[in-house]
């Protein structure tokens, strides 16, 4: 077949219309088939039937009179039927009475017929005579070869198929003549007409119509073309004289192209001078920005630096022996100093985050110890004004995720300090889940609230929800505005939900990704004895610390019934100081141990197996508590643990220490906050006597003052490392600078560590450990 043949739309039409046909036939074809074949099924169902219904008297009489002759007889006549290959009888034991088989039939074609029929098929008819139904007299058994309705089914089959492939062919060659001739011919000779047309005179040309086609399709196409063709003489008139007026309006155009162009390079020269005006803007803006970065940093320093030591010295001052009037006004001082500093450091990170300066960390941390922390930090505040703190952590919440754990806490705790601060009674609900990739906390308290508008102006710096909440509560109101600042710069998002006198609901949901290590190596390990011992749970149900506790137990499996009901169990008891009724039900308790939950801090300790567990629950105490309780872990282990830890740091030999520092105040509380960690200090002024100091004694470590005069820390930094001997000497920045790039800076000129004022003896004692010499044993030996 030639291709200008196949590319013909008669050859086309009779293609597609066949092979629609062809497909269309192949799917009847295949659903009549395929009713044949459940047909044939139920045919040959049927007919075994009728054939055993019909033997089923004369094989009962044969049966109840034993007649072994007439039962042959009568199976002789079964085999007769071309599907029967077994019949035979059998009394009530199963013994048989009579048989009659014969060979099935073989054929080439057999295995198609056995996969859709199967092989055999087995028949069997319970024997009773009418006036005997209760009598069992055996069975009629009925083997029959499928192969016989088989072999007539694929017959009807290949019948189908082959007749519908034929009626295919047939249709098609009758299709592919009736569209030559209907349809193809008259095509060629209209399109042989129209190829006499000549490109430069077409209106002179018309097309015959095809005889037998006037009134059809092809004679309205011819007649269409031909009137086309009649109007292409007007429309190259019409064409000629367009081409006259565009001559005459290219002129025109001209000139309107050149005034535009002049007034685009006026326009032009205006929007460079405007420009070249933005970029001076600009640049005055970034030196201002610039500016106020400097004066942040340095009235930072300037005001942090007494702050710190008016901080430092006080709490010196709480670790002597005063008088209980004297600690009493010693710690209002140092708790005013620390709502000062947190101010200030409010205001600094207001200020960092507008002036683009705040810097955000991207490390693995745990949400559930963050929000167990913040809740412990606060517990005492809600205590004394007689508020329940629960916390509710998902117990799926992943152990680790990926972000500013400093952001998050400062959030959190604004959040839990506004919640407390602004509820008289009730309770005060933190929860934490992670779904959809989104970590969300919720601060839910039962407080004031707010209204309406008091929601809109929130979030503003220097504003609460109405001025009487100012003069009732106090406060700033740059907690929040800190907060939605620092959520935004994390790409969250936070939103208040309050009604006046119905508490308030923070939600903050915060896109932080799980840590790729975080998995089942991070979770506490559960001893599968807990779960055999199971809790006998004596809080009550409408208690808000019930939940998260149930939540938790189930989590690790540990099975929850009654107090009264599970007298065997480890007692889980909420319980107060004035409480006496369950503190006598916890003595009495006879099961292994117990556990008094406190949501007060006013119980003392009580028996060796009562445990005390202090609320807002932390998960990993409540782990503890559990071992403890039920015995699995000893008291006297975790006692001697602590003692050989300490033990440990205690033989830890002291060091030498350079301090340098300018503010004698905060010389004097670094120097006694050294002494009792058991280390020698030496106070140098500046970087200057730094040097000087160091080249007439060995020193182990060196904290080193960023800002001071003559020289400052950076500079003395980078003059030490030049030095080879000094190259593995640890300096510690310590700085009351918390800009941006504070760190960065002092990692560059060549300092080991970073740690903020106020001096605190925990993060003194964390970083000197941390950068204590190998060698300072030997040092210190000699």
């Amino acid at each position: 077949m030639s291709k200008g043949f196949k590319q013909r739309l008669s050859y086309r039409l009779t293609r597609d219309t066949v092979l629609v046909a062809m497909a269309l036939g192949l799917v009847l074809n295949v659903i009549q088939i395929t009713l044949d074949y459940f047909s044939a099924k139920e045919s040959m169902e049927k007919e075994i039937h009728a054939l055993i219904d019909i033997s089923n008297s004369p094989a009962s009489q044969i049966a109840y009179n034993i007649d072994v002759r007439l039962a042959e007889e009568l199976l002789d006549g079964l085999l007769r039927h071309p599907a029967t290959i077994d019949a035979r009888i059998t009394d009530n034991d199963n013994e048989t009475m009579a048989a009659a088989s014969k060979s099935s039939p073989v054929s080439s074609y057999r295995w198609v017929s056995d996969l859709l029929f199967g092989p055999d098929r087995v028949f069997r008819q319970e024997l009773q005579v009418p006036q005997l139904q209760d009598l069992p007299l055996g069975n009629l058994i009925v083997t029959i070869d499928t192969y016989h309705y088989g072999a007539q089914f694929l017959q009807r089959a290949g019948y189908t198929l082959v007749s519908g492939l034929l009626k295919s062919l047939i249709l098609s060659a009758a299709l592919l003549a009736i569209f030559y001739f209907v349809l193809t011919r008259p095509m060629l000779n209209v399109i042989s007409a129209l190829s006499q047309v000549q490109a430069s005179t077409p209106e002179k040309v018309r097309l015959p119509i095809p005889a037998n086609h006037r009134e059809d399709e092809i004679g309205t196409m011819v007649g269409i073309i031909n009137q086309h063709l009649e109007t292409i003489d007007s429309s190259l008139a019409q064409l000629r004289h367009a081409e006259s007026a565009m001559k005459n309006y290219s002129t025109q155009l001209e000139q309107e192209v050149a005034d535009r162009t002049r007034e685009i390079s006026e326009k032009n020269e205006a929007l460079q001078r405007g420009n070249r005006a933005l970029v001076k803007a600009k640049e005055d803006a970034v030196r201002r920005a610039r500016a106020r970065a400097n004066f942040l940093a340095s009235m930072s320093h300037e005001i942090r630096t007494p702050l710190n030591g008016v901080l430092g010295m006080l709490g010196l001052a709480l670790e002597g022996e005063l008088d209980p009037a004297q600690r009493n006004r010693m710690e209002i001082a140092l708790n005013a100093g620390e709502s000062l500093l947190g101010l200030l450091n409010d205001i600094l990170d207001i200020s960092k985050v507008e002036a683009g300066k705040l810097s955000l960390e991207n490390i693995p941390f745990s949400v559930r110890h963050l929000i167990e922390e913040c809740a412990t930090l606060h517990a005492q505040q809600a205590r004394r004004k007689h508020i329940l703190l629960v916390t509710e952590v998902d117990p799926d919440l992943p152990e680790n995720f990926l972000g500013d754990p400093t952001r998050v806490r400062q959030v959190l705790n604004n959040l839990l300090s506004n919640a407390i601060k602004f509820t008289d009674e009730g309770s005060v609900r933190i929860r934490a889940a992670y779904s959809g990739g989104s970590l969300r906390i919720d601060v839910v308290d039962t407080g004031i609230g707010m209204s309406k508008e008091g929601l809109h102006r929130i979030f503003s710096p220097f504003s609460q929800a109405d001025v009487d909440t100012t003069r009732l509560y106090g406060g700033t109101g740059l907690g929040l505005t800190l907060c939605r600042q620092l959520v935004e710069r994390m790409h969250g998002q936070i939103l208040v939900d309050s009604l006046e006198g119905s508490g308030t609901h923070f939600t903050v949901t915060l896109p932080l990704p799980i840590h790729e290590t975080s998995g089942a190596q991070d979770l506490p390990r559960v001893d599968p004895r807990l779960k055999d011992i199971g809790i006998a749970m004596a809080i009550p149900a409408d208690n808000p610390y019930r939940s998260a506790i149930e939540a938790q137990l189930r989590k690790w499996g540990i099975p929850i019934r009654g107090a009264s009901r599970d007298p065997d169990g480890i007692l889980l008891a909420l319980a107060s100081a004035e409480d006496k009724e369950t503190l006598e039900f916890a003595n009495d308790w006879q099961g292994p141990g117990v556990i008094l939950a406190d949501a007060t801090g006013t119980l003392p300790p009580g028996r060796a197996n009562h445990q005390l567990l202090s609320l807002p629950l932390r998960r990993d105490e409540l782990l503890r508590c559990l071992g403890l309780a039920a015995g699995l872990v000893r008291s006297d282990d975790q006692q001697a643990h602590r003692a050989e830890t300490i033990d440990q740091n205690a033989a830890e030999p002291s060091l030498s220490i350079l301090l340098v520092e300018d503010n004698q105040v905060n010389q004097l509380v670094a120097t006694s906050l050294l002494k009792k960690l058991g280390h020698r200090a030496d106070p140098a002024e500046n970087g200057l006597k730094a040097l000087q100091a160091l080249e007439n004694n060995h020193y182990d470590l060196v904290l080193m003052d960023c800002q001071m005069p003559v020289m400052d820390g950076y500079e003395a930094t980078q003059r030490i490392r030049q030095n080879p001997e000094w190259q593995q000497l640890p300096i510690i920045a310590v700085t009351a600078n918390v800009m941006q790039g504070d760190r960065e800076d002092c990692l560059a000129s060549g300092m080991n560590d970073y740690i903020t004022k106020p001096y605190k003896r925990e993060e003194l004692r964390a970083v000197i450990e941390r950068w204590r010499p190998s060698d300072s044993v030997e040092v210190s030996g000699r």
